[in-house]
């Protein structure tokens, strides 16, 4: 298996894209710890997936966007662990609105849960990986922060800033062989695209070459492989998975 023995952190990994990033790198042998807020018993339900793929896992109830609260996240994992490997920075929010309308509370919630919250888990992980001399940080960003989108000034910002973040920590931990990438994902199916009305999907299909959406799957494959040792001379990288929408 090519995670055999590693050790995983997931933010945001009770539902859709940092659920199936968490089955998969359990699929190929890491105890995965899960980060999440919300239903407190999805979470748990998570983790028993988790463990029935034969690994260790736990799942941790924490806002990412706090910065001692995610230390204390990142320190319950090393005790339960041994240390860790591996980090998937997925949490995230929207609070879409016109930049006329978008109110001063709604910019802040997404740059403190998307942005902030990645840049808290990398502090907190930066050490261990700068000691052990070894690290696999995927952090997931979107095709909006390549290019932008009307109505979602404040999660475009906070996803293009993932990217800026990456490129920077990776520049910064490359000689410790610890890697930083970010994957941007176009239109997937999760429980923040499933609120879109028919129309409004039928109208972003249009948009997209391969002529359909993509599945949470589909990201966490391109997870495993940056998370991996086949990947241990990919670093500053933005992988787009989107179906062809930012060719």
């Amino acid at each position: 298996m090519l995670l055999e023995g590693k050790n995983a952190i997931v933010t945001g990994g009770s539902q859709g894209i940092g659920r199936a990033i968490a089955l998969k790198l359990a699929e190929n042998g890491a105890n995965v710890a899960i980060l999440y807020v919300g239903d407190r018993e999805r979470g748990a339900a998570v983790a028993k997936e988790i463990e029935a793929l034969g690994v260790k896992a736990l799942d941790i109830y924490c806002n990412v966007a706090d910065f001692e609260e995610s230390k204390t996240a990142v320190d319950e994992a090393v005790k339960a662990f041994g240390r860790i490997d591996i980090l998937i920075n997925n949490a995230g929010i929207t609070r879409d609105n016109l930049i006329l309308k978008m109110s001063e509370a709604e910019f802040d919630a997404v740059i403190s849960v998307n942005l902030k919250g990645a840049f808290n888990m990398i502090k907190h992980t930066y050490p261990l990986f700068m000691r052990q001399r070894y690290g696999r940080t995927v952090s997931i960003s979107s095709v909006v922060g390549l290019g932008g989108n009307k109505g979602q000034a404040n999660y475009s910002a906070s996803k293009a800033g993932i990217i800026g973040l990456t490129k920077s920590a990776a520049k910064e931990l490359a000689s410790r062989g610890a890697t930083y990438n970010a994957i941007a994902p176009g239109f997937i199916e999760t429980d923040m695209t499933a609120v879109l009305s028919e129309d409004a999907k039928k109208a972003m299909c249009a948009q997209i070459p391969m002529q359909r959406t993509g599945k949470p799957e589909d990201v966490a494959n391109i997870a495993l492989f940056l998370a991996s040792d086949m990947a241990s001379y990919v670093t500053g990288e933005v992988i787009r998975c989107d179906g062809g929408m930012q060719m």
